[in-house]
């Protein structure tokens, strides 16, 4: 399937209400807790999911219709988030998300994009050349990603408490990838 900018600001759009009926209000050792060694919590990915949407994104995709490959976007520091979610609870963080997701979706459909802006090129750090229409598809995979994280990270604390059932629950068997942005 190629991106398509309609539907992927309607994924974009679920994001919110996906992650707030699915974290809001849960007990802090659900959203606290993580996989085990160096993994992140839902706590976590929220703030990461947070930063992402401030400095990630948007910034990119404005610097890649301003600029084009001629300047390199800035590389997206992976934990940012963590000083900036001293002290936070995840409702607040949930909420957070919900308004600059909103903002970005406002911004991003004021762009009035055509379909020749989504084939126009920017330079990542690592990747190097990417198209817009990478961007905003890599935009909606990351958000799928880290959906699939925080379902992985909260079944992980029943991981003793299923039993036997742990063959027949593909989330118990997936070994992802936390920290992965």
């Amino acid at each position: 399937m190629q991106q398509d900018l309609e539907q992927t600001i309607a994924l974009l759009a679920r994001t919110p209400a996906s992650l707030d009926g699915l974290l809001r209000g849960l007990p802090e050792p659900w959203t606290l807790r993580n996989e085990g060694g160096d993994t992140w919590s839902a706590f976590e990915v929220m703030g990461h999911l947070n930063f992402a949407e401030r400095t990630n994104w948007m910034p990119r995709i404005r610097m890649l219709l301003e600029s084009g490959e001629t300047a390199t976007f800035a590389p997206f520091d992976r934990s940012g988030h963590l000083q900036e979610t001293e002290s936070k609870s995840i409702d607040p963080l949930l909420d957070e998300f919900v308004g600059l997701r909103a903002e970005n979706l406002v911004t991003l459909v004021g762009l009035k994009l055509r379909p020749e802006d989504l084939e126009r090129r920017g330079c990542h750090p690592v990747l190097g050349v990417v198209t817009l229409s990478e961007l905003l598809a890599a935009w909606a995979v990351h958000d799928l990603t880290h959906l699939h994280q925080i379902s992985r990270i909260l079944a992980h604390q029943y991981r003793e408490a299923v039993g036997p059932w742990t063959k027949f629950l593909g989330v118990m068997q997936c070994a992802g990838h936390s920290t992965a942005a």
